[in-house]
């Protein structure tokens, strides 16, 4: 960099610098939204080439910090969020200069109409938005065997930890490999299955994926309105839940938001060090550590005797009645057909693809680039009516809700009279998925390999705070993450 106080920065301060620790400076008068900015597009362009987790840059980003500063100079910061480079997933409408395509080529050229929710709550909150991140194509939900981090449109994320080594993880693939290598202070995924909790723990990061109805799923490509939710991913549980305040909300246009209790709520008052002390937390191993290879189940061994030796009261061996029941995904099946086209069907008139019968001929049209792993998810979608009236999708609907919270989440924490459960990475996450229920994903340390690990905490509908206590004290008496050597 040619500016010598940037490079100085740059050198010495940027990596793994947290919200709170930029907000000083910026309250100084030590550092500028606009040259924070310009310190992580520097970075973006000298690593994220090998990468691949950025599919584009605001255009507008520079500008939008300098007059973030000019307000923060007349008026005070609106937020602690105020001029700090937020990167948002490809799946995340915004109405600038930036495409929403959710990785695909198919909306290459497709500029929302509107801002989402989420957009709507960063840019009041004084946040920039930085950039859009890639993503595995269409959130996962196109092809069987496609790989996490895959897209027409932005090719392949790569871990930080391991470019090529290591499974980066999906589909919030590029926002977990951006903050992981340090390309913004926090980026927001979104979650159907594990879509936040996988990624995060594949790059030693802190991820939120919230109760169903914390965050509006306006303006976001959905997959299932059942599962869809958007959630923080940061390198800290205070950044997430700095960030979790901002996406929070009541929305008129996304009913469920009406059950949200949180509307004027701090979730970093949860960032409380003795979070742990008196918290019953059960292991859920049985069913899903084998799952994991045996260097894994080694590395989620060792970190949870940090808990076992913490203030937290450890129920080993506890079993959900659910753990083996024979899941499936035909909600999502069912629900993405009418989820999508009402999505598409709202777009610029420009955009030719306007159902998911367009995307499956516009695919099959241009076959070399679109139909690397095919399209067999999407087809067996569009073979549904489209009118979620079908015995199938009921009986589905049912099945799902009742295993996951009665035989499932609710069951095991009323048995065991639990505050939270622990998953062993992100196994387990298709079970607060399919109730609603919210999940934290912590680092827990890394393989001989360098690989990352993580555990997870998870709890029934709207119990974030709790959740925060204990993923602040466990990160607080662990400290496990390190950052990638890109």
């Amino acid at each position: 960099m040619e500016n010598p106080k940037l490079k100085k920065l740059y050198d010495t301060w940027l990596e793994e610098t947290t919200i709170t620790q930029i907000q000083e400076k910026f309250e100084k008068g030590e550092l500028t939204s606009k040259e924070l900015v310009l310190m992580y597009i520097h970075r973006i362009a000298a690593y994220d080439g090998r990468l691949h987790s950025i599919l584009e840059v605001n255009p507008n980003a520079l500008q939008i910090a300098e007059s973030l500063d000019a307000e923060r100079k007349k008026n005070g910061p609106r937020s602690r969020l105020h001029g700090i480079p937020i990167l948002i997933k490809d799946n995340i409408d915004t109405h600038d200069k930036m495409h929403t395509s959710a990785g695909s080529l198919a909306l290459k050229d497709s500029i929302a109409l509107h801002d989402s929710f989420v957009a709507e709550q960063l840019r009041s909150s004084g946040a920039v938005i930085l950039g859009k991140t890639n993503m595995t194509e269409w959130a996962n939900f196109m092809a069987i065997g496609m790989k996490s981090g895959y897209s027409s449109r932005g090719g392949q994320v790569l871990n930080p930890y391991g470019p090529g080594k290591f499974d980066v993880g999906g589909s919030s693939s590029g926002s977990g490999a951006a903050i992981a290598a340090n390309f913004a202070t926090v980026a927001v995924g979104t979650e159907t299955s594990g879509s936040i909790l996988n990624p995060a723990c594949q790059n030693s990061l802190v991820g939120i994926k919230p109760t169903v109805g914390l965050i509006s799923r306006r303006g976001i490509i959905p997959i299932a309105h059942t599962q869809d939710t958007a959630g923080p991913m940061a390198r800290t549980v205070e950044d997430a839940a700095i960030l979790l305040n901002a996406l929070c909300g009541s929305d008129e246009r996304d009913p469920i938001t009406k059950t949200n209790p949180f509307l004027n709520f701090d979730f970093t008052e949860s960032l409380l060090k003795n979070g742990l002390k008196g918290k019953r937390i059960g292991l859920a191993w049985k069913g899903f550590v084998e799952i994991l290879s045996e260097e894994k189940q080694l590395v989620i061994h060792t970190s949870v005797e940090f808990l076992k030796k913490s203030d937290a009261f450890v129920v080993e061996d506890i079993e959900l009645p659910s753990a083996n029941a024979n899941w499936k995904y035909d909600v999502l099946t069912y629900e993405f057909k009418p989820d999508l086209n009402a999505y598409l069907n709202n777009l610029h008139p420009s955009i030719p693809v306007r159902t998911l019968a367009d995307l499956i001929e516009f695919n099959h049209n241009h076959k070399e680039q679109m139909l690397k792993y095919g399209q067999a998810v999407l087809i067996e979608s569009e073979e549904t009516s489209g009118s979620l009236t079908e015995a199938a999708y009921i009986e589905a609907l049912e099945f799902d809700l009742y295993h996951s919270k009665k035989q499932g989440i609710d069951f095991v924490l009323e048995k065991y009279k639990l505050d939270a459960i622990v998953f062993p990475s992100d196994e387990g996450s298709h079970i607060s998925a399919k109730a609603g229920y919210p999940s934290i994903a912590v680092p827990a340390g890394y393989t001989e390999e360098g690989e990352p690990v993580g555990i997870t905490f998870a709890g029934t509908a709207y119990s974030e705070p709790t959740l925060i206590e204990i993923a602040y004290a466990y990160e607080q008496l662990t400290k496990f993450r390190k950052a990638p050597i890109l």
